[in-house]
């Protein structure tokens, strides 16, 4: 949520703050600011031009410090989402205006958002961590929210979202940065979602001594479902993805999001929702049953193969995604090897086709390593079709017409905290 306007900004965070769930604000900054033109940013905010976000650079520290004084970030934090490969200056605002919580990396903001290079990247993330590391400001110590397991937004097999965490991980530890949370992005098969999730604890539990750290997953990035019904359910099934595995927090999509932005109303309903749907799910089911061996198993040789490049985990970094030991499937940013190639099975599960130079191997479930263009546009359509098909909704009709969002958000229950 970013608007380039302070009070509409104040808004929709107020609206949110309110919510029937326990909530965490967002600001997520302009387009302009992220990729490093602040100059070009002050200009259309001169002229009255509506941005898609806040422009923090433009509008300074005191203003931004004006913005969220009327929140008790002991109760209501607020996160900074920023989406820049160079984030230095960012961070310094940032930081000046009294907000200590933001997210990123060297590699999850770099290779899918921007042209940069990755050493560059990885420099600019070194200081930049130093810089959080060093606040003593209000709401410090600053925290640090990893996007390494949502690369591209689906269509990654767990064990690199898991690897990319860890790394992305022991980066920020390496810089003095100790408050982390780990990200996942749900993808197409809630099983899979589950054992990823319990071997990214498991591999957290063992690799970030010396850091406090927690785990937030994301609602499907992918093209979403069309239906009201099945965005809803979409939406459940993340919100019980969070519950079942014990997470902390998640980040939720709504009934528009294959259509437009969403309103802030339509937010606060897919807050209450999801709220509403974590608080009937008991932790701990039987749906947790399986530990995650393979992905764990996978992730840590990426791990360790990178590990082994240097001592430095950002060179590490670099050397890994020069060599191949890192390959982000469909990944077009020059320091990507983009040899590596997914498909889904028959139950939905995310596989690999092809692994590159990765010291993984690739398991496909009929042999085939080619993956055309057809079958990549019917991949990236699968959660839609899924959730929007006949026997999907009237599997799921009756559930929502007793508890749809509407209903739940003219009578939130807010009797616990949503995932």
């Amino acid at each position: 949520m970013g608007f380039s306007d302070p009070a509409r900004m104040a808004e929709g965070l107020r609206a949110v703050r309110d919510a029937g769930a326990e909530t965490v604000g967002t600001i997520t900054l302009d387009s302009f600011t992220r990729t490093g033109d602040r100059h070009r940013a002050r200009e259309e905010l001169l002229r009255g031009t509506p941005l898609n976000g806040f422009p923090l650079l433009a509008h300074g520290a005191a203003t931004t410090r004006e913005l969220i004084a009327e929140f008790d970030q002991s109760v209501f934090p607020v996160q900074l989402r920023h989406g820049s490969a160079r984030p230095y200056e960012i961070f310094r605002e940032m930081l000046a205006a009294g907000i200590a919580a933001t997210e990123g990396g060297p590699v999850s903001y770099c290779l899918p958002y921007s042209r940069e290079p990755l050493a560059a990247a990885v420099a600019e993330w070194s200081r930049s961590c130093e810089l959080l590391a060093a606040y003593d400001g209000p709401g410090g110590p600053a925290h640090l929210e990893t996007f390494g397991g949502c690369m591209l937004g689906q269509l990654c097999p767990p064990s690199l979202l898991i690897a990319l965490n860890i790394l992305e991980g022991l980066f920020f530890l390496q810089h003095g940065v100790r408050d982390i949370s780990l990200s996942y992005a749900q993808q197409t098969n809630h099983r899979q979602d589950i054992e990823a999730i319990t071997a990214l604890r498991r591999l957290a539990g063992e690799r970030l001594g010396g850091a406090s750290w927690h785990v937030t997953v994301y609602t499907f990035m992918g093209l979403y479902p069309v239906s009201r019904e099945g965005a809803l359910a979409l939406l459940g099934e993340s919100a019980r993805l969070a519950a079942l595995t014990g997470c902390e927090r998640l980040i939720v999509k709504t009934v528009a999001e294959a259509f437009r932005i969403p309103t802030v109303k339509e937010n606060v309903q897919a807050l209450e929702w999801a709220a509403m749907t974590a608080r009937r799910t008991t932790p701990g089911d039987g749906d947790t049953r399986d530990n995650g061996d393979d992905a764990y198993q996978e992730a840590g040789a990426l791990i360790d193969a990178v590990l082994e490049q240097s001592s430095s985990v950002g060179a590490a970094l670099v050397r890994a995604f020069r060599r191949g030991l890192l390959d982000v499937p469909y990944c077009l940013h020059p320091d990507n090897a983009n040899q590596a190639r997914t498909v889904i099975d028959s139950a939905g599960r995310l596989r690999w086709a092809a692994t590159g130079d990765m010291p993984i191997a690739a398991r496909p479930p009929d042999g085939t390593t080619r993956v055309s263009a057809a079958d990549l546009l019917d991949m990236l359509a699968y959660n839609r079709r899924r959730f929007d098909s006949p026997d999907h909704l009237h599997e799921k009709g009756r559930h929502h017409d007793d508890d749809g969002a509407s209903a739940a958000a003219q009578r939130p229950d807010r009797t616990g905290p949503s995932r």
